[in-house]
């Protein structure tokens, strides 16, 4: 079967053992998801299968016809978790609520409780029939948050109970859309990605036929009319057809979901013409509309991109959901090209902006993520601070879903070369040239730079092993001139194999060792950490004459109750009167950093101890 040019190792096969992802892991585990499933009782989500399935009366609860999805989610993020630590008690509560989504399915596979439960009183979102209002009405995106769920769930558990659910409704959609049928799309993209999967675990084509079908409708407006919202023509990446996109616009989610779909036709068809469009995009994006943080959609009106250089802290977006997507499709660049500049984007992201989303103790969540901070408007959909729930709640069940997916972005391969990409304690089986290797990866990452891998083949083979050189730590941030350090390095990073310096021989970004692997071969790589003041392009007006502070991959920012001052009074001089500092008991364990007259904390912990003022980008 045609895939990705490279294979990331499969997150069952990667043991973490840190003290940074491990606990946290553990918290989405014993926290998030059973907090995301209580919440689905509580406001209804579960009981609308109920009532779709007959066996409880009353009419759809919510104000919104894609409240399905929280469930789908929940149940993905229980399935990855189930597969790195079995649960008898939450495999069994999966096992009940899979059988309820299957009885409250309509025969022909249609699923879409809003509808269902009294087709005679949707939602106005819903369209008076199916799919009637495909630009709001969310059914094809309800089916590509299913697939994804019965994916994840086949593959963790070895069941086929949700994955038959989903082939029976892509029946359903196959029948109605395509080139002999229907000729639209959805109005909120992620089925195509959907799809993809359901075509990689069945093998039939036909499913991946069925998402480049909906990807070449859009920007095709024959007998519908453009997907538009409050006057925005790209809202829904509907203005123009997807081959001839060249910039990241509109809705953030539904762009980043867009391009992973992209990017998925780009290998498994495969279509050179695919990739070329996600690659200038990507270029768009990351020269003139990312945050330093990693995050991604200027404006709260559309939740959406804004123009170049168009990037506010105080009344940024920055949506969780549409990280997560940035996440998943930079790692599906990464596949596609072994490029190391898309991992760059995903560390930052991941460290920053996904990681701000939820707050350490797991139950509270940010939606919308400000790079600065009065601590009194309500930026995040009614609050000043993290919510336990929204009325929409896509982030904290995207953010329940992803975190046990992790493990799997941290290795990958393609024939003889083992790509290690980031950087957490632990181990993994790792097969190449038909050898299995393991390896062992001993750090203290991101507070400590230095990095020992012990490579451990099953028997002497030959193979190149590719260490990620951090883009931070070559003098480029986030893959484009967006952002600079202020100041060059002083130390540059350091590669040794069984005790000997070895010189860093670049490809890709990545520091490149081949030679024929003994048992218990030792690599350390040793990268600076040193406080490093950052500028913005001047374009960006807010930032004007402002710079942030950054260690490592970490974007620190400066909460009040840490200042002796006003943090419009605080200045940022000479990095020479900065210095990190260990700080195990504040906010669960991290590095702090001092300045004259302040300490700054991670991005990510802001917020956890209340409401209050934050500023990421300080005076000069």
């Amino acid at each position: 079967m045609i895939d990705y040019p490279i294979t990331p190792v499969n997150f069952r096969a990667v043991s973490l053992e840190d003290a940074f992802w491990k606990p946290r892991l553990e918290t989405n585990r014993t926290v998030t998801i059973p907090s995301v499933f209580r919440k689905c009782e509580q406001f209804g989500r579960i009981d609308n299968f109920r009532r779709a399935a007959g066996e409880l009366e009353g009419p759809y609860v919510g104000k919104m016809p894609f409240e399905d999805t929280d469930v789908y989610k929940g149940i993905e993020g229980a399935s990855y978790s189930l597969a790195q630590q079995p649960d008898a008690g939450m495999e069994a509560f999966l096992d009940d609520l899979i059988a309820l989504i299957g009885r409250a399915q309509e025969p022909d596979g249609y699923l879409y409780t809003n509808r269902t439960i009294d087709p005679a009183h949707v939602l106005p979102f819903a369209g008076r029939q199916r799919w009637s209002n495909l630009v709001m009405s969310h059914e094809l995106y309800n089916c590509g948050h299913l697939y994804e769920a019965a994916c994840a769930h086949a593959m963790a558990t070895g069941k086929k109970s949700l994955l038959d659910i989903a082939l029976s409704s892509a029946a359903l959609i196959r029948s109605v859309f395509g080139p002999e049928g229907r000729h639209d799309t959805c109005g909120h993209q992620i089925v195509e990605m959907g799809l993809a999967r359901l075509y990689r675990i069945t093998r039939d084509r036909g499913f991946l036929q069925q998402a480049r079908f909906f990807l070449e409708q859009r920007g095709r407006h024959e007998g519908r009319p453009l997907y538009s919202w409050d006057g925005n023509e790209s809202y829904a990446q509907d203005h123009v057809p997807v081959l001839d996109q060249r910039h990241a616009v509109g809705h953030a989610v539904r762009a980043v979901y867009m391009y992973c779909g992209m990017a998925d036709i780009a290998a498994l068809w495969p279509d050179e013409d695919y990739a070329t469009a996600i690659k200038a995009i990507w270029n768009d994006m990351v020269s003139a509309k990312i945050y330093l943080t990693g995050g991604i959609g200027a404006r709260h009106t559309g939740e959406a991109f804004g123009d170049a250089f168009e990037l506010p802290n105080r009344t940024a977006y920055a949506e969780s959901c549409a990280a997560i997507g940035s996440v998943m499709w930079n790692h599906r660049l990464f596949l596609l090209t072994g490029e190391s500049k898309y991992i760059d984007v995903l560390e930052q992201t991941l460290y920053n902006r996904i990681l701000s989303g939820v707050s350490l103790d797991g139950d509270e969540f940010f939606y919308v993520n400000p790079l600065e901070s009065d601590g009194v408007f309500r930026f995040n959909h009614g609050s000043a601070g993290r919510q336990p729930w929204f009325e929409v709640s896509c982030c904290p069940t995207s953010l329940c879903r992803f975190f046990p997916s992790l493990p799997g972005y941290l290795y990958a391969a393609s024939g003889d070369t083992i790509y290690v990409n980031l950087f957490v304690k632990g181990s993994a089986v790792i097969d190449a040239g038909g050898t299995s290797f393991h390896l062992r990866q001993d750090t203290a990452y991101p507070w400590d730079g230095t990095i020992g891998l012990t490579v451990s083949p099953a028997r002497e083979t030959r193979a190149r092993l590719l260490v990620r050189i951090p883009g931070w730590a070559r003098e480029t941030l986030l893959g484009a001139a967006l952002y600079r350090f202020r100041e060059a390095r002083a130390e540059a990073p350091t590669l040794s194999l069984n005790g000997s310096p070895v010189s860093i021989e670049l490809e890709n970004g990545y520091a490149a060792i081949d030679r024929v692997w003994r048992d218990g071969d030792i690599v350390e790589l040793r990268l600076p950490l040193p406080v490093r003041a950052v500028l913005c392009d001047s374009r960006v007006v807010e930032n004007q004459g402002r710079a942030a502070l950054q260690r490592g991959p970490i974007v620190y920012c400066v909460e009040g109750r840490d200042a002796d001052r006003s943090l419009e009074s605080i200045r940022l001089g000479d990095e020479s009167k900065l210095s990190a500092e260990p700080a195990q008991r504040l906010l669960g364990g991290l590095t702090v950093i001092k300045g004259p007259g302040f300490s700054a904390i991670p991005y990510y912990a802001w917020a956890n101890r209340g409401p209050g003022p934050m500023r990421v980008w300080l005076s000069t």
